[in-house]
């Protein structure tokens, strides 16, 4: 029998470029997306897809359930991709923002996390689980702190879970992705117009300087910057090598910042990432 993931997020990107690799490659792929135009056309083109909202506590557990209907009870894999960025310095991010952007990008993943565990321990302790990370998951950048925050979050939940599932089968994973083509950038302009007033910040000439150039101009690509498959092959690594690593670093931008910060002391890594 082919072996079965669930993915989140898998609307476009990173999500959708992992879903139809990895189904070409034998997996029984489940592709999830919280819209269901998304899920008609992936359905269209041949892969299994159902609605399913990391948000949504009743969405959460109803995915899980059609994922375990279909297999009869099974889960090989989960790869908790979806989650979204908010642009915004922090002084300007509300409290109900960061709190929404918790939602999906920790709270969410947590849900599925701890669910899919649950099936991998039922049926004899075996299963992988892959957690999108970032390069800010391990280092911060200006007007990315709420991003920043949530994915810290999850390192923190991720390494305890791979230290707790020590010799159990279960092996988890993350992936820290550096520039990748995407919708990232696009998909965070309705949480920034949503949450941040920035007209009336104390530093809404940087905003007009900075921030709302690179949100809303198309530019070139960023350095180092690689395509969605890329990040896809190591995803596969994660899912099929004898002996997964803990953690992959994607793109030499993220290698880069990666040794700044073991190496730099703290105040010249703080100059070098805000000249960034």
């Amino acid at each position: 029998m082919a072996k079965s993931i669930l993915i989140t997020g898998c609307s476009s990107g990173l999500g959708e470029d992992a879903a139809r690799t990895l189904a070409a490659r034998g997996w029984r792929v489940f592709a999830t997306c919280r819209n269901g135009r998304d899920v008609a056309r992936l359905e269209s083109e041949g892969l299994e897809s159902f609605a399913l909202d990391v948000a949504d506590p009743e969405s959460i557990a109803e995915g899980m359930a059609e994922v375990l209907r279909r297999t009869g009870g099974t889960l090989d894999a989960l790869f908790n991709n979806a989650g979204y960025g908010l642009p915004g310095a922090m002084e300007d991010v509300p409290p109900a923002a960061l709190r929404e952007i918790f939602e999906t990008n920790v709270f969410g993943l947590h849900d599925l996390t701890r669910r899919a565990v649950a099936v991998m321990r039922a049926q004899g302790g075996y299963g992988r689980i892959v957690q999108h990370s970032s390069a800010l998951g391990r280092v911060p950048i200006r007007w990315r702190g709420a991003y920043t925050a949530s994915k810290h979050a999850v390192e923190g939940l991720t390494d305890t879970l791979r230290l707790e599932l020590r010799g159990t089968g279960i092996h988890v994973s993350t992936l820290n992705t550096g520039p990748v083509s995407s919708k990232f950038r696009v998909n965070s302009i309705p949480g920034f117009e949503k949450w941040i007033d920035w007209e009336t910040s104390a530093i809404a000439d940087l905003y007009r300087d900075q921030l709302l150039r690179h949100l809303y101009e198309t530019t070139g690509k960023a350095p180092f910057q690689l395509e969605p498959p890329a990040v896809t092959a190591k995803l596969i690594h994660a899912l099929e090598a004898p002996r997964p690593r803990a953690r992959y670093f994607i793109t030499t931008a993220t290698w880069i910042v990666e040794i700044a910060r073991r190496i730099l002391p703290q105040r010249v890594f703080d100059w070098m990432v805000a000249k960034a």
